[in-house]
């Protein structure tokens, strides 16, 4: 998960100094360019070897501050937190609204997330939402091993799955086709400009994983171009069945999408829901409705998309 908020640490200015890393044998990776010494002599035929301009991943390092443990790509921006005497607690506010999906449905079979992050929402959904299968995709396996070695994600068992996989490849399954009830999506690289996926074609795709009632949240960078443009393919994709609640932090801003029938839901109804979920599961529901309330219009008595 991404919190785009600068926090910068040792690890990330030790980044900057950093010169890039060897070639890893990665399909993905140019193989390390090849040249001959200009002298002529008995080494003529030993080729030189010069190192690849820009390794597959940033670097994954950590930072800590009045007991949150932080995750950090090799630079100054949060890519998630924990706070460690709380370690299945929801620390990021942005993170906890991508549980929203929670008020419009009941516990899917399925919850897929789109990047590990520290695994903030997969261990929540792990712990705390026991009739589901979670699973999460992550193409970085240095991230996997960070969520379970520093940020306390458990093992996989017969209800949790974390794939080394890309995420395109993933919605793209015909396997997973109208599988999932719900999809997070928090998909950001080292520099934290947006979504590294963003086009119409995977949240296209996204939908089509989505089963016949299933909700998608996306964070999105507000104070952003790309935040346009990823609104207009989410619309696009989602038939304009897409909302974008109002900023929590510096930054962030999660986009619900919503796929199968019309909903038409009074705004009673969602308080009592979000009272429910305060109570059995201490996330800030009553703030996701007040959101809503701001995103459509306080005169409105009821949320309809």
């Amino acid at each position: 998960m991404t919190r785009l908020i600068k926090r910068a640490s040792a690890e990330a200015r030790a980044f900057k100094q950093r010169k890039p890393a060897a070639y890893n044998g990665s399909e993905k990776l140019q193989p390390p360019r090849v040249k001959r010494r200009p002298e002529i002599d008995e080494h003529d035929d030993v080729p030189v070897l010069e190192a690849p301009r820009k390794p597959r991943f940033a670097p994954v390092t950590f930072s800590e501050e009045r007991g949150v443990r932080f995750l950090h790509f090799g630079t100054e921006w949060v890519q998630g937190a924990m706070r460690i005497s709380k370690p299945l607690h929801i620390e990021l506010e942005y993170a906890q609204q991508m549980m929203a999906w929670l008020l419009f449905l009941e516990t899917p079979e399925r919850i897929v997330q789109l990047g590990l992050g520290t695994g903030a929402l997969t261990k929540f959904s792990h712990r705390f939402l026991p009739h589901a299968k979670v699973e999460a995709v992550e193409l970085n396996p240095a991230v996997i091993v960070a969520a379970r070695t520093m940020f306390a994600l458990p093992p996989d068992d017969a209800r949790l799955v974390v794939h080394e996989a890309d995420a395109w490849d993933f919605v793209n399954d015909p396997a997973n086709r109208g599988t999932t009830g719900a999809l997070q999506i928090d998909l950001y690289d080292a520099t934290a400009r947006g979504p590294v996926l963003d086009s119409v074609a995977f949240y296209r795709a996204v939908r089509g994983c989505l089963a016949d009632a299933g909700v998608a949240t996306i964070n999105l960078f507000g104070d952003h171009p790309s935040f346009v443009r990823n609104m207009k393919h989410l619309n696009a994709a989602f038939d304009h069945r897409v909302i974008a609640l109002p900023e929590v932090h510096d930054g962030n801003r999660i986009a619900i999408a919503f796929s199968g029938p019309a909903l038409d839901v009074s705004f009673a109804q969602l308080e009592a829901r979000a009272k429910l979920i305060e109570d059995t599961l201490k996330l800030p529901a009553r703030k996701w409705v007040k959101a809503l309330k701001e995103t459509t219009g306080a005169r409105e008595s009821s949320f309809a998309i």
